[in-house]
């Protein structure tokens, strides 16, 4: 499906347009899903494929599963118009990875596609909203990925529903490194060597890994940053990669039923290969410039 068609289906629905008001307070809420704490995968047959962009050795999430993981989209994107993940933080700020923004030289040509989880199929919730800015971190460097952190805001704000929900942004109090139930999610493509994305959002169950042996000599030997989080399993075979950019690396709390979005897929050496996980942006180091540059953009805008 390419991407005016898609646009043709959410309008004919009904979707593309209305009237929205705020998401009030709430975050990190989920309708009833699974018990995905006991959940496990099988690490066998999983196929090893590198530079490939789709989280490998996942499953389909089922309807409105993440509830603010959106998807970046470009026209001209061959992956059913996806570009990159991001998560929904207030009603009209989208967090993301900087690195997402390398090749677009004009953003007005990006759609978010927010309350989907399957895009043949996008559901009586889902709707496009256009892009107003990108701000991208000042010392944002692409060479290594240093401070891969972006601000994407919304031409209009979004409601809230059971497929539209608000992030909880990881504060610099919370002690994330004792979360033990953690997922990724994202539309990349599934099967090895494909080059096409998947029509349905994917998700894998990830354990943090301790940043002293992700950054070891034969691990990432020194690449890795210290507001980088490393995800994924020491043997491989369950990641994100390229295509899942900016998505949200996501653990319930230890203490209650919401979850936070601890990290931003950043970067990694290949896909699922052993010692070399999944990299993502702290998002908990970064609350501050989350913080500041949302209210210096609003306050702009209250004033002209």
């Amino acid at each position: 499906m390419n991407w005016l068609s898609f646009l043709i289906l959410l309008t004919a629905a009904g979707l593309a347009h209305g009237i929205w008001d705020n998401c009030g307070g709430t975050c990190g809420l989920r309708a009833p899903q699974p018990d995905y704490s006991s959940m496990t995968y099988s690490y066998g047959n999983v196929a090893y494929d590198y530079g490939m962009t789709r989280i490998v050795g996942g499953v389909g999430a089922v309807e409105a599963s993440w509830p603010w993981v959106v998807s970046i989209q470009h026209p001209l994107s061959p992956n059913l118009g996806h570009w990159c993940g991001g998560s929904l933080i207030t009603a009209d700020w989208v967090l993301t990875a900087a690195h997402c923004f390398d090749k677009i030289d004009n953003i007005s040509m990006l759609y978010v596609v927010i309350g989907a989880t399957q895009f043949t199929q996008p559901g009586p919730a889902a709707v496009v909203r256009n892009v107003k800015q990108v701000v991208i971190h000042q010392y944002y460097k692409r060479i290594d990925f240093s401070y891969d952190i972006a601000l994407l805001q919304l031409d209009h704000s979004v409601q809230c529903s059971p497929y539209i929900q608000l992030a909880c942004v990881a504060d610099p109090n919370l002690r994330v490194s004792e979360f033990n139930n953690c997922w990724i999610a994202g539309w990349g493509a599934t099967t090895a060597r494909s080059q096409d994305a998947s029509d349905r959002l994917q998700e894998a169950k990830v354990q943090l890994i301790d940043l002293q042996l992700c950054n070891s000599s034969d691990w990432y030997a020194g690449d890795i940053h210290p507001y980088n989080i490393c995800a994924g399993y020491p043997q491989g075979t369950i990641d994100s990669c390229q295509g899942d950019s900016g998505g949200p690396l996501m653990c319930q709390d230890n203490k209650a039923d919401y979850w936070w979005v601890v990290g931003l897929t950043s970067f990694g050496e290949g896909c699922a290969r052993p010692k070399q996980p999944g990299v993502y942006i702290s998002t908990q180091h970064f609350y501050d410039w989350i913080e500041n540059n949302m209210r210096v953009h609003h306050a702009a805008e209250s004033a002209s």
